[in-house]
């Protein structure tokens, strides 16, 4: 049967081998998901806030985040620094 949390087996699951209760469960269910519905778009735009607010350059961050987009679990296609400025900044 599948909840609104999610599907209750997968969250029994969790309960029994990771020794956490249901609600703990559900709330690791909702953060896998919402980690994988993530576009590459908000993935850009989150990780550029991220590594701003740890002092790093643009032209740093802009790097790393090619690098990341190319070992994430969306398809996309390899982009540029250039592709990357104008999904954060228009």
């Amino acid at each position: 049967m599948t909840t609104d949390e999610g599907p209750q087996d997968l969250i029994e699951h969790l309960c029994r081998s990771a020794a956490i209760s249901p609600k703990e469960a559900q709330h690791l269910l909702q953060e896998v998901l919402r980690f994988y519905m993530e576009t590459s778009v908000e993935f850009m735009q989150r990780r550029h806030r991220e590594l701003q607010r740890q002092g790093y350059s643009n032209d740093r961050i802009f790097e790393a985040i090619r690098v990341e987009l190319s070992e994430r679990r969306f398809a996309s296609p390899p982009v540029s620094k250039r592709q990357i400025r104008r999904v954060i900044y228009g």
